[in-house]
């Protein structure tokens, strides 16, 4: 079964389970949360958030008109066509018009086709169950390890420090999205986390990854611009 979920494109990606904040400035991105905030109280406020792989985040100034601003002329180009369902826990209304939002990342969608006639995107979704697959707790295992060396190794290369003893997820699931979103690594790279068939199978690509990233950190003593050591992403 597919349904129909108002599209939030973002220049990186966003997991089950992860936070996201927002500050929205966009006039369609503005329509888009406003609409959400007529929905009846109980009623849950989702979107979907989708990685560009093709266009800007913010459409360049003079074309900023029309839901498809700023992406390349082939949309279902412009976008990976799985994403992640958001649920907004906070819309605040700044001065201006804008909005602070704070939403959570709740389960993965396939983007079977985009709307653009509308003020915003809206895209036709199916909803993507999470598998565990073959020997996920075993692998879990070897992440955690491998992940707290990954971040020691990010510290290192630093000079900084790794803020107190992290406590690491025990589901293994959770763990794979966890590691996932810390990972400094580039977005079609977390996308292929993303898109992993079953939990077994994105804990097995972490663990090649951890490994080759520390590695390389060895080696190198730099690090990408992105500090992502002191502190993991926050989980629901």
């Amino acid at each position: 079964m597919t349904a129909r979920l108002p599209l939030f494109p973002l220049s990186s990606v966003l997991f089950p389970g992860l936070v996201l904040p927002l500050n929205v400035f966009e006039e369609r991105y503005r329509a888009l949360f406003r609409d959400l905030l007529e929905l009846p109280e109980e009623a849950p406020r989702r979107f979907g958030v989708v990685a560009i792989r093709d266009g800007h985040e913010v459409a360049p100034a003079g074309e900023e008109d029309g839901a498809a601003a700023g992406f390349a002329p082939d949309l279902a180009a412009s976008l990976f066509t799985m994403g992640c369902t958001a649920e907004a826990a906070t819309i605040g209304e700044r001065e201006g018009g804008g909005f602070q939002v704070v939403a959570t990342g709740t389960t993965r969608f396939r983007l079977v086709s985009v709307d653009t006639t509308g003020p915003y995107l809206v895209g036709e979704v199916e909803e993507v169950p999470e598998e565990n697959g073959s020997g996920s707790g075993a692998l879990a295992a070897g992440v955690a390890r491998a992940f707290r060396t990954y971040q020691k190794r990010l510290a290192g290369a630093r000079e900084s420090s790794i803020a107190g003893a992290q406590e690491l997820p025990d589901d293994p699931t959770v763990l794979s999205y966890l590691v996932a979103a810390a990972a400094v690594v580039d977005t079609p790279a977390k996308q292929q986390l993303l898109e992993a068939a079953d939990t077994a199978t994105r804990l097995e690509r972490e663990l090649r990854l951890l490994r080759r990233e520390a590695a390389v950190i060895d080696k190198l003593q730099t690090l990408p611009a992105v500090d992502l050591t002191r502190q993991a992403p926050s989980l629901n």
